[in-house]
């Protein structure tokens, strides 16, 4: 099944309204920790020139629609008739295609990537959400009244992307829980209480162990494990088997989610420490410094050196000391 970047998705865009890439992205975006963007449906569809070649089936990211006019959502065995405002919610673990019916549609979508919500000390992980539940189809329609509630949280969004706030994606953050939250009260009370699986387990307690590595908080400090195998050990499954059940709940596999997750981190210490990149690759349990730039660059698409560079252009807000705690399958941060 094909996967649909968001690089992707930006030379879609591109192509199809003629708009150059630097007009579509934040300014700022570089120097954040995961990808956020917001789009009007309208101005979209107003600079149209040609259709999509094809749809994506699948995402590597989340986007939460608000649609208003004749549309349609097609998942692989269900297909949703939309004739007045909806709430869509997509998850890179359920494929689906949306096909507008007409050209003046209005609304408006934010795309984001799980690393998004990850400074968030709320301690969400998104595949353990009900809204992104993968036997669920998470499509609203909304009344006049929930139609401009929504509305007016994306108008919210789009006024802080375009604001000069220190914090904004702090704020963003928050705006794109609330639509979580709004979303998951639109669901069947018997969504909302999912039971968790051996896999779901599984899933929670490596998450608590990879945290369990984190902040890294003096270049003395080495992160312990750096393998699937030494994460299956540790955990006492094979590591076929721990990689099948993440790649299951999460869709992506264990050197994915660890490799992420050091990325993290590395942006964290590259934007909020004047360690040198010797201390950063050594805490991070990279042989040397080239290994460490090589693995930087695949991950984000820019060298150490260039994303220090962009990153000191903004005040960082410092997210260290936060501890874990287990409450059920959920991890809660606390200062």
């Amino acid at each position: 099944m094909k996967t649909a970047s968001l690089t992707e998705l930006y030379e879609e865009i591109t192509l199809c309204t003629h708009t150059d890439l630097t007009a579509l992205l934040p300014s700022d975006i570089q120097n954040q920790v995961g990808h956020f963007n917001l789009f009007d449906i309208n101005n979209l569809f107003k600079n149209i020139q040609q259709t999509p070649a094809s749809p994506y089936p699948c995402r590597s990211f989340y986007k939460i629609s608000l649609t208003i006019g004749a549309s349609q959502v097609i998942y692989p065995n269900k297909v949703f008739d939309i004739k007045q405002a909806a709430l869509i919610f997509s998850t890179p673990k359920m494929p689906f295609y949306w096909h507008p019916f007409e050209m003046n549609l209005s609304g408006k979508f934010c795309v984001f990537t799980a690393e998004f919500l990850q400074p968030l000390k709320s301690g969400v992980v998104l595949d353990e959400l009900p809204i992104f539940d993968e036997n669920e189809y998470p499509v609203f329609v909304l009344s006049d009244e929930q139609c401009m509630r929504a509305m007016a949280i994306f108008q919210r969004m789009q006024e802080e992307l375009k604001s000069d706030y220190a914090y904004k994606y702090d704020l963003l953050r928050t705006y794109v829980l609330e639509l979580i939250h709004f979303g998951q009260k639109l669901q069947p009370a018997t969504t909302l209480h999912p039971t968790h699986s051996a896999s779901a387990r599984i899933t929670s307690l490596f998450i608590e162990l990879l945290e369990q590595q984190f902040p890294i908080e003096t270049p003395q400090q080495q992160v312990r494990l750096r393998t699937a195998k030494e994460y299956a050990d540790v955990l006492a499954v094979h590591v076929n088997h721990l990689n099948k059940i993440l790649k299951q709940e999460t869709g992506r596999t264990t050197t994915d989610l660890i490799s992420e997750r050091i990325a993290q981190e590395a942006q964290v210490l590259l934007k909020k420490t004047h360690w040198t990149m010797a201390e950063i690759s050594d805490s991070l349990g990279f042989t040397d410094v080239a290994h460490f730039s090589h693995f930087f660059k695949r991950q984000t698409l820019l060298s150490p050196a260039a994303f220090r560079a962009e990153g000191n252009t903004r005040k960082p807000k410092s997210d260290r000391g936060l501890i874990y705690t287990k409450d059920g399958l959920r991890y809660t941060k606390q200062i």
